[in-house]
């Protein structure tokens, strides 16, 4: 089957041709962790989710490489300015080691709460120092840097396609009013490999003093330490397109003089009220923790998110999250269904032919730039059709290790445990076993606001 995904590259979307037939490469652009992942952010994941699921739904070995940005990203997004892991510790009176692990953690919990299988490997930029201090020494011996008080600067000048996978108009970038100018540089766009700070709390060693890595260089650094330097598709949001991913492209042409990655792929933004895109700095941002607390299944907002294409976003409100939420436990009851029902006899041809058909067009869907939204439309109508109730079952199962939506799960049994409250329990056993005991009880209170009854042993 032939895939197809926009490439940002070309800004067309063209026919997947991995590296290597069987196996594919991916990395995506993961979270900085100096505040809580909210819906906004986990939006991209669901997606890529999605993608690799696909990928190794039609029989590919797929990678999944993620990177977490625990140093040296600045609150613009650009060279200077204040730390974000820096932010984080001031506002919480924290280490930044400690607000590293903190939201490390909530970023891993917010992925099981959505069903995202954790990537292959989830890499910290600090604890890939070295690896980034070489990239940037290849640079640097290849032509494309120079220095300053301030560090170690790619040259763009030296990179003559720069300004193209953006599109970018470098004139109107001359003046920014929340970046900090470095007077040394030659050029307002070219940017640090490697910052010198004295005042910086995270900081090492290196060639050209003591420091810290340009935000950019981990991405480079780290998806060509596990995919090799050439690798078959990069992910990230479209605020990505016009300066960390335009640094990273000019990063691998001068390390390696080519591309490291053949396809790139960029998601729109989740939505906020009004229209707004979901971030802290305004303040309207819902984590998957906030759903869990206010009653809904996480996995609510995952079907909410299947309902949209990766490129084009979604508006979010909590209407359209209860009408997701209908919409799963509806898709579950039908599911549930079919399980008690045996009508399986001799299928005619036409019915053969009516399940390689839903099959086939599920497929299809996903191969078309991972159109998940039709392929869940598919899976409705193949549970409307006539083909036998065992056969529809064994097409949702099957469909379902795409979808992520645990369309197993009994709904109505009075001896099933909703899923949203299964995922309370887990949540309160693992904080009584940390002796956090003040969170846990809220928690219980949670499950009895609920209805369920609570002890140390069980919940009925």
């Amino acid at each position: 089957m032939d895939i197809y995904l926009t490439n940002s590259l070309t800004r067309k979307k063209e026919k997947f041709v991995q590296n290597t037939s069987g196996k594919v490469g991916i990395y995506s652009c993961g979270p900085t962790v100096y505040w809580n992942q909210h819906i906004g952010h986990m939006y991209a994941y669901v997606q890529w989710d999605i993608l690799v699921r696909f990928l190794r739904f039609v029989g590919n070995d797929v990678k999944w490489v993620m990177n977490v940005t625990d140093v040296g990203h600045m609150t613009s997004d650009e060279d200077l300015g204040e730390d974000k892991m820096e932010k984080g510790a001031k506002r919480e009176g924290l280490t930044v080691w400690e607000i590293a692990d903190k939201y490390i953690n909530q970023f891993k919990d917010s992925m099981k709460l959505l069903g995202i299988n954790p990537p292959d490997v989830l890499c910290r930029a600090t604890e890939n120092i070295p690896e980034q201090i070489k990239l940037n020494q290849l640079i640097e011996k290849n032509g494309f840097t120079y220095t300053t008080k301030k560090g170690l600067i790619y040259d763009t000048s030296k990179f003559p396609d720069y300004a193209k996978f953006g599109n970018l108009n470098l004139e109107e970038t001359k003046t920014r009013s929340d970046v900090e100018i470095d007077p040394d540089k030659k050029l307002p766009w070219d940017f640090f490999l490697w910052a010198i700070n004295p005042n910086h709390i995270m900081k090492w060693s290196s060639p050209w003093g003591e420091g810290y890595p340009g935000w950019h260089i981990e991405c480079t650094a780290m998806s060509t330490k596990y995919l090799g330097n050439n690798f078959d598709i990069h992910t990230g949001g479209v605020e990505h397109i016009a300066v960390h991913h335009t640094n990273e492209i000019a990063q691998g042409f001068a390390a390696f003089g080519k591309r490291t990655a053949n396809y790139w792929l960029h998601n729109g933004w989740l939505m906020g009220k009004g229209g707004e895109k979901m971030s802290k700095s305004l303040g309207n941002f819902v984590t998957a923790q906030d759903l869990l607390e206010k009653g809904y299944d996480p996995l609510a907002m995952r079907y909410l998110i299947l309902t949209s294409h990766y490129k084009k976003g979604i508006n979010f409100s909590f209407e359209s999250l209860d009408a997701a939420q209908n919409a799963l436990n509806n898709l579950r009851d039908q599911v549930a269904g079919l399980r008690s029902q045996s009508d399986r006899t001799m299928l005619s041809e036409e019915k053969e032919n009516k399940i390689d058909e839903f099959r086939n067009k599920f497929m299809a869907a996903l191969a078309d730039d991972i159109n998940i939204s039709q392929s869940l439309a598919i899976v409705w109508e193949m549970l409307k059709s006539n083909i036998p109730s065992e056969d529809k079952y064994d097409l949702a199962m099957s469909f379902d290790e795409v979808l992520g939506l645990n369309l197993g799960l009994i709904q109505n049994s009075k001896s099933e445990i909703p899923n949203n409250i299964q995922i309370l329990i887990s949540k309160r056993e693992q904080l009584r076993k940390e002796k956090k005991f003040e969170e846990a009880d809220k928690i219980r209170k949670q499950i009895e606001d609920a209805g369920f009854e609570t002890n140390d042993d069980s919940v009925k």
